[in-house]
């Protein structure tokens, strides 16, 4: 095994999700007339119109949230408002703006302290990239025939009454997928890797990584960013365990949604939406009590090196999921819960547009994927976003928070407790995912050194507590936790 070595401000970042469709419209950037209005629900083929520029817009919204990174999903040319079927992976999609947008987004971006991370999709294209164009063009005599894995001549690629005829991501036709033993498609995907980190992006977000089986691939793209930029960060989307790919020579971490799933099974439980998660692998729909979670967390911190385990990205909804509040059934006292949990756990948190505000949404995929409502905030939940901002702080201010050692104290039932240290500093997190009031006590004497230490509320109330010969005796209030900090 390589040794793991990840970007050093990922383990500090606070990162934000944006599907650029649906984030924010610049009247800046001229658009087509079938563009839906803003306000009306989505539709599975229509746009919105949203751009590059309109993030720019907002940027002084994400800065006063405190985000510090920004993942967005594709934003390369391509024929689908979600971009998953990339036409061009050297231009810009008009519509968000083109390359002009893009390099004004980057400069703005980073001049207000924010990195760019930006959706690549490397396993399948649209039918209309050049290669795959030139092979429906030419047939068997197409320089590109090797590209793609052609099981019969010509194939079909649009007659969904019948099989495609060639290697398709989950057998659609409008995404064929890339033959990537074949050299030449691995050069051009290097190619464009280094490429985008050349002009400033900050790294990568592997779109569907697992289905890529030839071996070495993701090593040599590993080389090929890191050479462009060392700090550059690659994260691949797997939604189980992933040892397979962060060994340290390949992704630097993954879009934690194991972590996900025990959160939303512990902290929501009996009360999820089971219309809203019935399609989730690994299942969020059947709860467990706080030991059972406190195993499930120890399980995953022994599975990846230290180093990997603190530049996860830590999710709990995103665009292929429920919105969180849709998944608690609206119960905004669990949503709270789970983002507790998610902003004092090892690895960088990542928010889902939106979801700071309350935005909701199911499946299918459509429903989650509501523009923001910039121009309705009375639709805006400001006691939640002003939460949100009470813990982005939070993190931010302590840093055994985000790279402090993890240590489990106490579970039973419905209470879970952990400890994160880092040299002095030490930070006690008790949560309680009970109806009712809970009433427990921690032995924390050995872990902060001393019999009697003052330990100051950072969350859940004000005030100091003081250890009892090691001791602290805890009310915790229903549905709630409780932060402790010492130095």
């Amino acid at each position: 095994m390589t040794t793991a070595k990840t970007p050093e401000w990922v383990k500090h970042a606070i990162f934000y999700q944006i599907f650029p469709d649906r984030f924010a419209r610049s009247a800046r950037l001229p658009k087509p007339a079938h563009i839906e209005p803003w306000d009306t629900p989505p539709t599975e083929h229509g746009y919105k119109g949203g751009d590059l520029l309109g993030i720019v817009e907002h940027l002084d919204y994400l800065c006063d949230l405190g985000i510090t990174a920004l993942y967005l999903c594709p934003i390369f040319a391509s024929t689908s408002n979600h971009r998953y079927n990339t036409h061009d992976y050297l231009q810009v999609d008009p519509l968000l703006g083109g390359n002009e947008a893009f390099r004004t987004f980057l400069d703005e971006a980073h001049r207000a302290g924010i990195r760019i991370v930006i959706d690549g999709v490397f396993n399948h294209t649209a039918r209309s990239f050049q290669p795959f164009a030139d092979i429906l063009e030419n047939g068997e005599a197409s320089p590109y025939r090797d590209w793609y894995r052609i099981l019969e001549w010509p194939p079909n690629a649009y007659d969904t009454s019948r099989p495609p005829g060639y290697w398709a991501w989950w057998n659609l036709h409008h995404m064929p997928t890339l033959n990537h033993d074949n050299p030449e498609v691995q050069a051009y995907i290097y190619q464009v890797a280094r490429y985008w980190i050349e002009q400033g992006a900050d790294g990568w977000r592997l779109d569907v990584p697992f289905e890529i089986k030839t071996p070495g691939f993701w090593q040599g793209f590993r080389r090929v960013v890191k050479a462009a930029n060392p700090e550059a960060y690659i994260v691949g989307e797997i939604w189980a365990e992933a040892q397979e790919w962060l060994q340290g020579d390949q992704f630097d971490a993954v879009m934690n949604y194991l972590y996900a799933t025990w959160v939303i099974r512990y902290v929501i439980g009996e009360h999820v939406n089971h219309d809203a998660v019935f399609d989730r692998r690994p299942p969020v729909d059947e709860p467990i009590t706080a030991r059972e979670y406190a195993e499930r967390i120890d399980e995953l911190l022994a599975l990846y090196p230290w180093e990997i385990q603190c530049a996860q990205m830590n999710l709990l909804d995103s665009h292929d999921t429920a919105r969180l509040l849709t998944v608690a059934n609206g119960d905004v006292r669990r949503v709270k819960l789970a983002a507790l949990l998610q902003f004092t756990f090892p690895g960088a948190p990542c928010i889902y547009y939106g979801s700071e505000i309350g935005m909701e949404g199911g499946r299918p995929d459509r429903e989650a994927r509501a523009t923001f409502p910039w121009d309705r905030p009375h639709l805006w939940n400001h006691e939640l976003r002003d939460f949100y901002k009470r813990l982005i702080a939070m993190r931010k201010g302590h840093i055994a928070l985000r790279t402090g050692s993890y240590h489990r104290l106490y579970a039973d039932d419905d209470v879970y407790a952990f400890a994160r240290c880092q040299g002095d500093e030490t930070a006690l997190v008790v949560v309680n995912r009970a109806d009712g009031t809970r009433r427990i006590t921690l032995n924390v004497g050995a872990l902060c050194g001393k019999e009697h230490v003052a330990l100051t509320r950072i969350y859940g109330g004000s005030g100091v507590d003081t250890l009892d010969n090691g001791h602290l005796e805890v009310v915790v209030p229903p549905c709630d936790g409780i932060v402790w900090y010492t130095a």
